[in-house]
């Protein structure tokens, strides 16, 4: 595959409207990367931010649509969400096959995959509360998707990068968080802005310093 180069310069954002993906495709800019979004609706992106985004609509779930977004990218972001549901959830793990399938038919073989703490072997790391309250009553569909997800990510042969943050906050950027590769029995995450979230993306797709590895990020 070809545009493996760890400074990206042209990338594509998928889940661009979420709180997440807007901060991404913000601070990519900032960066001085030119910002492809493949988004539903449109009108959902901040007018500000709009303006300065190569916008396409379309849905993830479309191969067409996917294939045309990814051609000429040199890497693809993925900060695909899900409402908080109790039915089962495939929306992540279908998505996500999609969007490697685009990939590969043109050519791109860099993927940053935010997922989330509680997906794989973090599962148990997230503390008391989250652990026990939150991942398994309002999150757990979601969470047997993610494994789903993060599971056909590691069987790839992309150069790909999983990125797990802990609870999500909407704080500002502080550059200043903990990277865990492997987890140690007793290592617990607590929480992460979405900004510093972003900060690692885009310092990732400058670095290319976790490829093919695991990335959990928290405070």
């Amino acid at each position: 595959m070809t545009n493996t180069q760890d400074n990206a310069r042209s990338i594509l954002v998928i889940g661009a409207t979420g709180p997440t993906g807007i901060e991404i495709c913000k601070q990519a800019l900032a960066a001085g990367m030119k910002v492809r979004v493949l988004v539903r609706t449109p009108s959902r992106l901040p007018a500000d931010l709009s303006s300065r985004l190569e916008v396409m609509q379309g849905d993830v779930l479309n191969s067409d649509a996917m294939i045309a977004a990814t051609r000429g990218m040199d890497a693809v972001v993925s900060a695909l969400g899900t409402p908080l549901q109790r039915t089962p959830v495939t929306l992540l793990s279908r998505g996500t096959q999609n969007i490697m399938q685009a990939m590969g038919q043109t050519g791109v073989s860099r993927l940053l995959c935010i997922t989330g703490m509680g997906a794989g072997d973090s599962r148990g790391h997230g503390g008391f509360l989250y652990d026990r309250v939150i991942l398994p009553l309002l999150l757990g569909q979601i969470y047997i998707d993610k494994d789903r997800q993060e599971q056909l990510v590691r069987a790839s042969n992309l150069d790909w990068t999983l990125i797990r943050p802990a609870f999500l906050t909407n704080g500002v950027k502080t550059g200043q968080y903990r990277c865990i590769g492997q987890f140690e029995k007793h290592d617990r995450m607590g929480k992460i802005s979405r900004a510093d979230v972003a900060h690692f993306v885009v310092q990732e797709l400058q670095r290319g310093e976790y490829l093919r590895q695991v990335a959990n990020l928290s405070y």
